[in-house]
């Protein structure tokens, strides 16, 4: 299914613990988020694409789990004006898995956060949790 063409924004901010390779925490964004630009901190990664193409693995995972009713609650619950967000396990994104945690600490060292903006917010929120096309 091709993913809309709204102009949106898709931000993906993680933590990186003193412990942590910052390399496997990039691995972990970009298998969430393949293609999008990456920036590194000392104690944080960042990546930020304006395809919501990218985001098709998220969608293919939340039909395949059927997990559309918890994805619509937290992208609901978390939606301000024009933006949403949702934590997903870091753990599980390294392993190249799709999981959502409703709250920051299910994920023991630390969520990935993403952040979606667009004007049509209500809409992508639409295609991310529903098998209808969208244009």
């Amino acid at each position: 299914m091709n993913a809309p063409s709204f102009p949106c924004k898709i931000e993906i901010f993680c933590s990186v613990n003193p412990s942590e390779d910052p390399k496997k925490i990039e691995t972990s964004i970009l298998n969430v988020l393949p293609n999008c630009e990456i920036s590194v901190e000392k104690f944080s990664i960042k990546g930020i694409s304006k395809d919501l193409g990218s985001f098709e693995k998220v969608r293919e995972s939340i039909h395949n789990l059927n997990h559309q009713r918890i994805y619509r609650k937290t992208l609901e619950k978390n939606l301000t004006n024009n933006s949403t967000w949702f934590y997903l396990n870091k753990q599980a994104a390294f392993a190249d898995k799709i999981a959502i945690c409703e709250e920051s600490d299910e994920s023991p060292l630390g969520p990935i956060k993403i952040v979606l903006s667009s004007n049509n917010i209500e809409r992508i929120i639409e295609w991310l949790v529903f098998n209808e096309e969208i244009s």
